[in-house]
């Protein structure tokens, strides 16, 4: 927790497992939030480093060129792509179909307002008292729609369900950074250029909140809708909000109730109110 005149800003990331690094990143102080979501590799990468690796990489050299507030959301993306890139071509294959990826979600403060940025499978939730803004980025669930619907049939751990999935994740492969199909951040920097931004103002009882799909289960498995999450978020934390992700994926570990593709994810949560210094 960290505290700038009357802003709270809370975060935290629990990995979804305790045998396999967390392959969620995020940043958060009174003038920028970034949460990022390394994409599970099911495959071959063809890069030495891994998804964790190029998640903290990638967040690393976003929040760097964030700080200059005269470069677009969407700039700041690409050239810390374009960096990370840069960082690992000699010793890696970064045209390899599985290259590491991520969903990323950004939030900067600036007097009156905020600009964000969502590219990849990350929610952002902006309370405004009068009206909640919700903005995720999808569209990789649009995809791979017959493979998909295959791997929800079977039970987590179950060898139907892990043939199911690879097969799941080599399709979204296939439409991964494609017309059509979805967008997230890899070695090309062009992606950027198809994340969702905006901007919206912000007064004293503005609430922001940045989750990893990890932590959005709490809504995309029916357990809050998103005022209730808010809500829990403000009186919990993150760590409560997860917690309740936790509760529910440990009284469903089959994914029979809750169809999902792992019993646990990573799971991240940044959030912020208290917004009086930003608003004046």
């Amino acid at each position: 927790m960290k505290v700038h005149d009357r802003m709270r800003v809370l975060a935290t990331s629990d990995p979804g497992s305790n045998d396999r690094a967390n392959e969620d990143w995020f940043h958060a102080d009174e003038n920028l939030l970034a949460v990022l979501d390394g994409a599970t590799a099911r495959t071959d990468t063809g890069c030495l480093h891994g998804v964790t690796w190029y998640a903290h990489r990638l967040g690393e050299n976003t929040v760097e060129l964030a700080r200059d507030r005269s470069t677009p959301l969407s700039k700041v993306l690409a050239d810390a792509i374009s960096r990370v890139a840069g960082e690992h071509r000699s010793t890696c294959d970064l045209g390899h179909p599985g290259t590491p990826s991520a969903g990323i979600g950004l939030v900067r403060f600036r007097p009156g307002g905020l600009d964000y940025l969502v590219l990849g499978d990350v929610s952002l939730v902006i309370d405004q008292a009068d009206r909640l803004i919700v903005v995720t980025d999808d569209r990789v669930s649009h995809t791979a729609t017959e493979e998909r619907a295959k791997a929800d049939r079977y039970p987590i751990g179950s060898p139907d369900k892990a043939a199911a999935l690879l097969a799941m994740k080599h399709a979204e492969l296939a439409a991964r950074n494609m017309p059509g199909g979805y967008w997230i951040a890899e070695a090309d920097p062009a992606a950027a250029q198809h994340a969702l931004t905006g901007s919206a103002p912000v007064d004293d009882r503005t609430k922001v909140a940045i989750l990893s799909d990890g932590a959005a289960r709490a809504v995309t498995l029916g357990l809050l809708d998103w005022p209730g999450a808010m809500a829990l978020l403000r009186s919990e934390g993150p760590q409560g909000l997860i917690a309740r992700v936790r509760q529910a994926e440990a009284n469903d570990p089959h994914g029979t109730r809750w169809r999902r593709n792992k019993r646990s994810d990573d799971a991240t949560a940044v959030y912020v109110d208290g917004l009086d210094s930003v608003a004046g």
